[in-house]
């Protein structure tokens, strides 16, 4: 009788369950874990001289990943999200403090400026800023109008072009864990801190970044890794002159032709990624800040 009991109460318990996860675990499994499988088996392949890929165990795909002309790009990918990390952070800090400590409607117009941009796709937004910075675009238009500059400046393909790019795609991903690290600030402690004296600049280094460093970190992973694959703002903004790792990866299996390479470098990026998230978690980060 109590068999014929507690297989009732499993089968009560544990169907809806696996009616509700199992399509989506499944889903996942084709759409998201077989991909990485192939993308990890294809990095340990070989190529013939025609370049089609040999199914036959080797480790060279990782050995030509340190060769000069890699590493040097490797420097300007770190170079590139480093800044723009470090800009994210410079301007979204303030931005997301005005809207986390804003108490009236204008709140959710603020959290909505920063929503906005996500409707439209990032390569539309990024050619948008080609036109603006060109030699007949309408920064150098108006320059020229206000007579600052004598002819057309030459705004696009540089590294700081690129980085401004950059940063106008990924800030968004900085000012969300920021907005909701700052928004969990509990005023009492802010008021103890005047109280006992403190001015505003001793208390924001001494309450208020500690107390917040969570969202810094968070943004910061969410601006730093994306920036190094963000290859479509390198080719339409950099013109070829500030590549990042994505450039690399993108050139391996078009041009180059050359997939067990390319995958190779999308493991060590996937790599990275995973060191990244592993330290943030032992500094005691949540992972519901960076969507996982």
């Amino acid at each position: 009788m109590k068999n014929k009991h507690s297989k009732h109460e499993w089968k009560s318990n544990t169907l809806p369950s696996i009616v509700m996860v199992g399509p989506v675990t499944l889903l996942l499994l084709f759409l998201v874990v077989a991909p990485l499988i192939f993308v990890a088996v294809m990095s340990f392949c070989q190529t013939d001289q025609y370049y089609n890929v040999l199914y036959r165990f080797s480790v060279g795909n990782y050995i030509k990943l340190l060769n000069a002309d890699c590493v040097k790009i490797y420097g300007q990918s770190i170079i590139i999200a480093l800044l723009t990390t470090i800009l994210c952070i410079l301007i979204g800090y303030p931005f997301s403090y005005i809207i986390a400590r804003t108490k009236s409607k204008r709140k959710q117009l603020l959290y909505m400026l920063v929503i906005i941009p996500f409707w439209t796709n990032s390569l539309i937004r990024i050619y948008g800023w080609r036109t603006l910075l060109g030699t007949n675009g309408w920064v150098n238009s108006i320059l020229q109008f206000l007579h600052l500059t004598n002819g057309p400046l030459d705004l696009l393909y540089k590294q700081g072009t690129t980085v401004l790019g950059m940063v106008y795609c990924l800030i968004p991903f900085m000012i969300l864990p920021l907005y909701t690290a700052i928004e969990k600030l509990d005023d009492s402690l802010l008021e103890a801190s005047s109280d006992l004296g403190a001015k505003p600049g001793a208390t924001f280094f001494e309450v208020i970044l500690p107390l917040t460093s969570s969202g810094i970190f968070s943004g910061s992973i969410m601006v730093f890794i994306p920036c190094l694959g963000y290859f479509f703002v390198s080719n339409i903004l950099g013109g070829g002159n500030s590549d990042v790792i994505g450039n690399l990866i993108e050139r391996q299996f078009k041009s180059g032709n050359n997939w067990p390479l390319g995958a190779a470098l999308s493991i060590i990026l996937i790599l990275v990624t995973l060191i990244l998230v592993k330290i943030y978690q032992k500094m005691g980060g949540e992972m519901d800040n960076l969507g996982v």
